[in-house]
């Protein structure tokens, strides 16, 4: 048995002795380090690991969690009693509920996703190399007046899942990342723009001048940008921020909001919300990506599905006590920290039925808006009305002319989605494959 195993039953034994009737313990064991730099000097580095214990006890239909970072028995043995005491003035749902034996996994094969990066990490001095390289970088484009800073950092987590209902598994994950931040001008006239890049494996990433180079580039493109004209016209989500009209998307389909009525898509199943030929899959087993994984938080078996077919709604995202509320069995979509309870949530997302390139949405939309970064967020989430503040490029005879800025953008989320045209530029690595998305027209407030 490993560590975890062994650790894992212990507490479901502490559980059960307290007085549980069920339970389930959840085990996350991370240490990450990052660099941050800065004038090409060190400014911070940090390092951190430790694990972190969770524990579900049920009594009858109540439930409480607790969590702790200290793994002495003495520690899990007033972990479990605290929890079942909290359970029992917890007030009862009748929807909760460990899986039952025959809905659980039996079988995965971690090695297939490829989550963790098994060779040596990169020392605090590479990775601080690596930062100071993509601050020079950025500070090698012409008219790039200062850098704001670098980054570079890793994580390795290891998660271990183990409940009274007999099922045990866990997995391993490790995450890369660097980034810049690269400003143009000066005075009230500078503008600031960033690039980040991650992988689950070092020997992806992009080199460090390609990530400086382009935060750089994007800062001076910005350069000079002043308002678009007010009115309505189209507007073209950038790849880069494209993935937050999904994200609305699937805030409104979650169980969660279907349950409490607060979703603008609540009566929207089986209805045609995105474009006919368009299809929204969710792949947990999609390798390489933060949202992959072999099983769900409640040890569910977790497969491909299509959240949206030929742009119609399938269904909702439901772990197993929505599902239970709404009659309807568990999406496998259940996800969870080590102080709650599970919810429903998504992970590997990718958009398909797109085949155009961005400048060829560029070209199509004419004269509008490209929005490549959004600020604030004013959205209903029960009528889907939306409204942001948002900056990026104006568009005329379908080519860019001048970045703009100090603009918003609004419509209805519902209007604008069944009438959106995909682009084909989304990025595979991902989790969340979203391409560019063009959207009709909306309100444009700006000079």
């Amino acid at each position: 048995m490993t560590d975890f195993q062994v650790l894992s039953q212990k507490l479901l034994k502490a559980a059960k002795d307290a007085g549980a009737q069920s339970a389930d313990v959840l085990l996350v064991d991370g240490q990450s380090v990052s660099v941050d730099v800065r004038g090409g000097a060190l400014e911070h580095a940090e390092r951190s690991e430790g694990v972190d214990v969770g524990l579900r006890v049920l009594m009858g239909k109540k439930q409480a969690c607790v969590s702790a970072s200290d793994i002495s028995d003495y520690t899990l043995e007033q972990m479990a009693q605290r929890a079942v005491a909290m359970a029992n003035e917890a007030p009862e749902d009748a929807h909760i509920g460990l899986a039952d034996p025959e809905q659980l996994a039996t079988s995965w094969d971690v090695d297939a996703l490829d989550l963790a990066d098994m060779s040596e990490k990169p020392s605090s001095e590479a990775m601080q190399e690596t930062a100071q390289e993509a601050e020079a970088a950025a500070l090698g484009v012409k008219r790039v007046s200062k850098a704001q800073g670098a980054s570079c950092g890793w994580s390795d987590t290891r998660i271990y899942l183990a409940a009274t209902n007999g099922f045990e598994g866990g997995y391993r994950r490790t995450g890369f990342s660097t980034s810049c931040v690269a400003i143009s001008g000066e005075g009230l006239e500078m503008e600031r723009d960033y690039c980040g890049e991650g992988r689950a494996h070092w020997a992806h990433m992009p080199s460090a001048q390609e990530v400086g180079q382009l935060a750089g580039e994007r800062a001076v493109a910005k350069f000079g940008s002043t308002k678009p004209p007010t009115g309505n016209y189209p507007v073209l989500f950038d790849e880069r921020i494209s993935s937050t009209l999904i994200g609305h998307l699937l805030a409104a389909i979650n169980g969660t909001s279907i349950i409490r009525g607060s979703s603008w898509l609540k009566d929207a199943l089986g209805e045609q919300v995105l474009p006919k030929g368009v299809n929204l899959l969710e792949d947990p087993m999609r390798p390489r990506t933060s949202g992959a994984k072999p099983f769900d938080a409640e040890g569910l078996p977790v497969s491909a599905r299509n959240v949206i077919n030929d742009g119609m709604l399938t269904g909702w995202t439901l772990d197993l006590a929505s599902g239970r509320k709404l009659g309807m069995p568990s999406t496998s979509n259940a996800s969870r920290s080590v102080g709650s309870p599970p919810s429903p949530s998504t992970g590997n997302l990718q958009l398909l039925g797109g085949t155009k390139s961005r400048d060829e949405l560029i070209a199509e939309m004419g004269t509008g808006l490209l929005v490549t970064g959004l600020i604030g967020s004013t959205v209903s989430p029960t009528t889907g009305d939306y409204s942001r503040g948002a900056n990026g490029f104006w568009v005329e005879s379908g080519e860019i002319i001048r970045p703009v800025n100090e603009c918003t953008i609004a419509g209805n989320l519902r209007d604008m989605l069944k009438g959106i045209v995909l682009g084909n530029d989304g990025r595979e690595h991902l989790s969340r494959v979203i391409p560019s998305l063009l959207v009709e027209r909306l309100t444009i407030a700006g000079a």
